[in-house]
C-alpha cells in the first residue's frame, strides 16, 4: 500500500512525522461504454456545446458560472493569489469531545502511520485521545485543497477523518417531517419490543453488498454462456406495504424477528434420541 501524502502532526510544540494512507476501498464494479454492433469501447471527447466542435486541452481554460450563460476565466496566477501555503502538517486545532461531534460531520478515513523518529509521540498522542474519547480538531491541505478532519484514536492506529464544513451540510430544519406527534402507548411498547428483538451486536463482516455479489452472478453466467441472454429467474412477490393497523403490523413484525432468533440460537445438530 503506498502513501498519498507524508507530513506532520501537529499541536502545541509536538512535531510527529507520518504518512497517510486510504482506509477505505472501493467496492465498484467498472463498466466500458462499448459499440454495440462490434464491442469497441467508446471515447469521450471534449466538445463545445456552441459548435459541437472537439476542443484540444491547450484550448481549454477554466471558468466560474457568476450568472447564467455568464462566466469569468481564472488563469494559475489567479488560483495562485488564493493558495494555500501545502506546509505537509496536521495542525491540530483543537480537541473535542468525541461524543459533542454530529456523525453527519465525518466521511472519508485515512490511516496515519508514524515515520522515523515518531512512533513514541505517536502512542502518546492515540493513548490521550482514546482515553480521554477526544477528538483532534485540525485543517490540513492535501493536493492543493484545504480540509477539516478529525484525528482519532482507532485500535493501535490513528485515523484522520476528512470532515464536512458546517456550510457543506443540507439544513434538516428545512425538511417537511412530523416534529410533534402523538403515538399511542401500546404503539410505542410494541415498537421498543421490536427494537430490542432485533438487537445485536455490530459485526461489521455480517453485512454484504447483495447488489455487487448478485450482479458478479450474473456477469459469470454471461462469460460462461458466451455472452448470451440468461433467462429471468422469477422473483418473489413482495408483500403489500399498505399500514392499516399500526400495532397489528408491530406485532406480526415482532412475532417473526423472535421466530428468526429462536432459529439462530436452535443447535444446528440437534442430538438423536436414546434408543
Amino acid at each position: 500500500m503506498r502513501a498519498i501524502w507524508k507530513g506532520s502532526i501537529s499541536f502545541g510544540l509536538v512535531n510527529i512525522p507520518i504518512a497517510l494512507y486510504p482506509a477505505t476501498r472501493k467496492e465498484e464494479l467498472k463498466f466500458r461504454l462499448l459499440r454495440a454492433k462490434d464491442h469497441s469501447p467508446v471515447n469521450y471527447k471534449r466538445v463545445a456545446e456552441k459548435d459541437g466542435k472537439e476542443v484540444p486541452w491547450g484550448e481549454i481554460v477554466k471558468g466560474y458560472e457568476y450568472e447564467k450563460g455568464k462566466f469569468v476565466v481564472l488563469n494559475e496566477k489567479d488560483f495562485q493569489r488564493v493558495d494555500l501555503e501545502a506546509t505537509q502538517t496536521v495542525d491540530i486545532q483543537d480537541f473535542v469531545d468525541l461524543d459533542e461531534i454530529d456523525p453527519m460531520y465525518f466521511y472519508k478515513p485515512y490511516y496515519l502511520e508514524p515515520q522515523k523518529g515518531g512512533d513514541k509521540a505517536y502512542v502518546l498522542l492515540r493513548e490521550a485521545l482514546a482515553d480521554g474519547k477526544k477528538v483532534g480538531i485540525a485543517k490540513v491541505v492535501i493536493k492543493t485543497r484545504q480540509y477539516l478532519a478529525g484525528v482519532k484514536a482507532l485500535k493501535h492506529a490513528l485515523v484522520l477523518e476528512l470532515m464536512h464544513f458546517a456550510e457543506e451540510l443540507a439544513d434538516a430544519e428545512k425538511l417537511h417531517v412530523p416534529k410533534k406527534l402523538e403515538v399511542g402507548k401500546r404503539e410505542k411498547e410494541m415498537a421498543q419490543k421490536l427494537v430490542e428483538s432485533m438487537t445485536s451486536k455490530w459485526d461489521p463482516e455480517k453485512y454484504h453488498d447483495d447488489y455487487r455479489e448478485a450482479l458478479m452472478e450474473v456477469i459469470e453466467e454471461k462469460v460462461e454462456s458466451g455472452g448470451k441472454e440468461i433467462e429471468e429467474k422469477p422473483k418473489p412477490k413482495k408483500e403489500s406495504t399498505k399500514v392499516i393497523d399500526l400495532v397489528a403490523v408491530l406485532r406480526e413484525s415482532l412475532a417473526k424477528s423472535q421466530g428468526a432468533k429462536k432459529k439462530k440460537s436452535a443447535p444446528k445438530h440437534p442430538a438423536k434420541k436414546a434408543a
